[in-house]
């Protein structure tokens, strides 16, 4: 019996505490980071051990850093100050409307904000995200009308796989009879099929633009532009090995190009309800997607009515060690120009930074185009290779499709 009670007792006193300490738990003050209000944001980080933070983001200051591009302006660090309970604050101005993405420095290592639940994956790193309002950013928002995006499997015979893209469907798509026109939207190097809905915000920007009346209703296929993924790395997947498959081969490989005509267009034409015209049909992608873009339209002229490469161009690039003679390229490139302007298409939709590193050869292209009299846009923005921008040129060229 005296064991039992003395157990008993050793119960009651574990139990209490454990109570004590969910009750702390439970009072203590949320911590609530970001905190956005009219004259600035606020970030908090607990770190009570910890003998720095910093914190550092899109809207920081930024520092010139040396890069394999060359010395480009990169975000710098900004002090945090330790408060009570080892709370480490800092409030920084309201930036401009944009969605930024930052982290904390903690004693030297990158982490992300636990407090804040919206972030986003880009490659292989996770990024806490601030979203700033405004009406730069107001197409970023959901929309009260919103699309579905579905992830789908197809087999490749071009390149002998079953892969995996991402599909948006507009509003209304499912209980509509009617057949849309699609954009197949392409990824840089380093994304995967889930990055334009994730970094890019396609969905909402293209909920709201069609829920406002300045874009048509539209599919938006997102695929995946790494030739030897079967999805994104998410899914732990082994890579296919291939033999072309080093720097640049990417978007320098034909392989690719080919894949999206004659396996990802007919099995979106054959499973979707579509409008199978070239009309009906647009192509756009940023950096190394805009290179696919590039290339898929000068292999296949008259098959996209709607062309839009972005932050990328012709000319002045090296891939690792491979050997390019210039003049040779810039003839081949003449003379796919030319056949494409002969074609025809309605429109050709050039955008890029003006301190993109690679805006000189977005000149190179406009140069071409206008040469080979191809009518284009050349639209030019501040900034580098930046999501940034990419948002901004999806929302400027959406509205101009199938018109």
């Amino acid at each position: 019996m005296k064991k039992y009670i003395i157990s008993l007792i050793a119960l009651l006193l574990c139990a209490g505490a454990f109570a004590q300490e969910i009750g702390n738990f439970m009072g203590r003050e949320q911590i609530v980071s970001p905190e956005i209000k009219d004259d600035g944001i606020t970030f908090r980080y607990s770190a009570p051990y910890a003998e720095d933070v910093k914190l550092t983001g899109g809207f920081a200051p930024t520092v010139k850093r040396e890069t394999p591009f060359g010395s480009m302006d990169m975000p710098g660090n900004i002090d945090m100050v330790k408060g009570e309970n080892g709370l480490w604050s800092v409030t920084v101005p309201l930036p401009e409307p944009e969605l930024y993405t930052y982290s904390f420095i903690v004693d030297g290592v990158s982490v992300n904000d636990p407090n804040n639940i919206f972030m986003q994956r880009d490659g292989t790193r996770y990024l806490s995200v601030l979203l700033v309002p405004g009406e730069l950013t107001e197409n970023y928002f959901e929309a009260n009308e919103r699309g579905n995006l579905n992830q789908v499997w197809y087999e490749s015979p071009t390149l002998g796989m079953t892969r995996r893209l991402f599909v948006y469907t507009p509003y209304g798509y499912a209980d509509s009879k009617d057949k849309y026109p699609v954009l197949y939207l392409l990824h840089g190097a380093g994304g995967d099929e889930d990055a334009w809905s994730t970094m890019g915000r396609a969905c909402q920007i293209l909920d709201n633009l069609i829920e406002k009346g300045l874009a048509k209703p539209m599919i938006c296929v997102m695929p995946n532009g790494n030739p030897t993924q079967y999805a994104a790395r998410t899914l732990m997947i082994d890579e296919k090995p291939r033999e072309n498959n080093g720097p640049g081969a990417g978007m320098m490989s034909n392989d690719y190009p080919k894949s999206i005509v004659e396996d990802i267009v007919p099995f979106i034409e054959k499973t979707y309800r579509v409008d199978a015209k070239p009309k009906s049909r647009a192509i756009a992608g940023l950096s190394m997607g805009g290179g696919h873009t590039i290339a898929t339209s000068l292999m296949y002229p008259g098959f996209f009515d709607y062309i839009c490469p972005l932050s990328m161009g012709i000319g002045g690039m090296r891939f690792g060690n491979s050997e390019v003679d210039e003049e040779e390229m810039m003839n081949n490139y003449k003379k796919q120009f030319t056949a494409l302007n002969k074609e025809g298409y309605k429109l050709y939709f050039l955008a890029c930074g003006d301190s993109d590193f690679l805006f000189e050869s977005a000149k190179n292209l406009d140069k071409m185009l206008t040469d080979t009299g191809c009518e284009h846009t050349f639209f030019v923005t501040p900034g580098g290779h930046t999501w940034s921008n990419w948002r901004i040129y999806l929302n400027t060229f959406a509205p101009k499709l199938f018109k």
